[in-house]
């Protein structure tokens, strides 16, 4: 392994115990602040120094148990986004906020309710906002209101700044957001530059983990045979749950060590809602936008078989269910 400007090699024995956390969705992150964009000219494809050690390790499997890290790491432009932070104490600012969310980010309490996407931005930069519960850090000033932002499409030019988001400085990235919310537009750049501080940041892999794969491109948690070394974290193969979550990591490391050291202990399951048919329905409600079945776009043949299917389960427990979980009026 690297060590400052060399390489040392530390000898294993059986008892000893490794944990590798193969692959990382921050690796060569590059930040830009209020005054400069991110300085992308490190980024290449597949480099970094978690995706060079899984690589390192994935070359010494006989059969492929030690995963596949490129499919992950070989298409920068597909899995990177940007996203920011903007500091403001402004109250004509959050005064705004407060208009959009109908809560005050001061109180303590959620205020966006969760992230926002700005519908006008889907063919822009595609761009995302939500404010956590305030303060997010002990040293924050109370009058002090932290917005988070992100952007999907980082290449393409904004509604309001006409460039790209990761050739913006976090100033331009704070009048595209401040454009968003309505803010009167004679005002967004004064306000973006005197009465905020915009930081970002250029993610080149935070998506790699949605790339196109197959079971075996992540290496299970505890290769078979292996007896001293595991894999943790969101590039670990554990079956039912799902990546881009805190729990997916925790329960990695807990397999890890349970399955190396052999206690008999279980880790929490994952909540089974693929066995349950009322949770699937109403994904299935969810998926056609919160309509019933029969505003989805059926062909004249699909609706007529719906039409002696709903007859079928009228009066049964499956038209219940149908009802609650909003297919059917």
């Amino acid at each position: 392994m690297k060590h400052g400007k060399g390489k040392i090699s530390i000898d294993l024995i059986e008892d000893d115990l490794v944990f590798i956390t193969n692959g990382c969705c921050t690796d060569t992150s590059c930040y830009g602040d209020q005054t400069h964009a991110p300085d992308l000219s490190g980024i290449e494809n597949g480099k970094g120094d978690s995706w060079d050690m899984w690589k390192a390790i994935a070359a010494q499997a006989e059969h492929g148990e030690y995963g596949n890290p490129d499919k992950f790491c070989s298409d920068v432009d597909a899995t990177n986004w940007m996203s920011a932070t903007v500091a403001t104490s402004n109250e004509e600012i959050i005064q705004h906020i407060m208009n959009v969310c109908k809560r005050d980010p001061r109180s303590g309490k959620v205020t966006t309710g969760g992230i926002v996407t700005v519908k006008d931005s889907t063919d822009n930069w595609y761009l995302s906002w939500t404010i956590n519960r305030q303060p997010q850090f002990k040293s924050q000033d109370k009058n002090m209101v932290l917005v988070w932002l992100y952007s999907l499409n980082t290449n393409k030019e904004g509604n309001y700044v006409k460039k790209a988001m990761r050739d913006c400085t976090g100033e331009e990235v704070c009048r595209e957001w401040l454009y968003h919310i309505g803010m009167p537009t004679e005002k967004i750049d004064a306000l973006a530059h005197d009465a905020c501080n915009t930081t970002t940041c250029f993610m080149p892999y935070i998506n790699s983990f949605f790339q196109p794969r197959k079971e075996s491109d992540r290496p299970k948690v505890v290769p078979d045979g292996a007896v001293n070394f595991a894999f943790i974290g969101q590039f670990a193969e554990t079956p039912r749950d799902t990546i881009f979550t805190t729990e997916y990591s925790m329960r990695t490391g807990m397999e890890s060590v349970y399955t190396l050291l052999d206690i008999d202990r279980g880790v929490p399951e994952v909540w089974g809602s693929k066995y349950d048919v009322r949770e699937i329905l109403r994904a299935c409600y969810y998926v056609i936008d919160k309509k019933p079945i029969s505003e989805a776009p059926l062909s004249f043949k699909e609706k007529e078989m719906l039409k002696v299917v709903l007859k079928k389960v009228k009066g049964t427990d499956i038209e219940i269910l149908l009802r609650e979980s909003g297919l059917i009026e």
